[in-house]
């Protein structure tokens, strides 16, 4: 194996995460229409067995958010933890690309997914996680 070989290995940090393109995809209950990410052996909303793949939006909007002043050992702190609905899904993720104040997150802002390096390991292998960066404003004017 090749070095090129080896330092272009990407895996998903979690199972729910496709990379190619980035998107996340869901459980949907074939009786209720609930979503879940991960394995389920029944639907916490209705209790059947049954579910179908489905990949979510890709955008969505931040429905609630709390920034994380304490972690553990190694996680970068302050960070936001948010929920954003995508296309009538909620998802759990980090906001990026946003300084972690109030004054610059927004209930209703509108954001899509992002893919982020979690690290890399001794045989080049690069996990990646997801999460969730602003949309840019398409107003026709720059405000930098």
């Amino acid at each position: 194996m090749t070095t090129d070989q080896i330092t272009s290995d990407r895996v998903p940090l979690v199972s729910y995460l496709e990379l190619d393109p980035p998107h996340l995809v869901a459980d949907e209950c074939q009786q209720c229409g609930a979503r879940f990410f991960d394995r389920r052996n029944a639907c916490a909303a209705c209790g059947d067995e049954r579910f179908e793949r489905v990949d979510i939006a890709t955008t969505g909007t931040v429905r609630t958010f709390s920034i994380v002043a304490m972690s553990v050992p190694g996680v970068e702190v302050p960070f936001v933890a948010a929920i954003v609905d995508c296309g009538g899904t909620s998802v759990r993720g980090i906001l990026v690309d946003v300084p972690p104040d109030p004054e610059h997150i927004q209930v209703g802002m509108p954001v899509e997914l992002v893919t982020i390096s979690q690290g890399v390991d001794d045989a080049g292998v690069e996990a990646i996680g997801y999460g969730f960066a602003p949309v840019a404003e398409t107003s026709g004017t720059d405000n930098r």
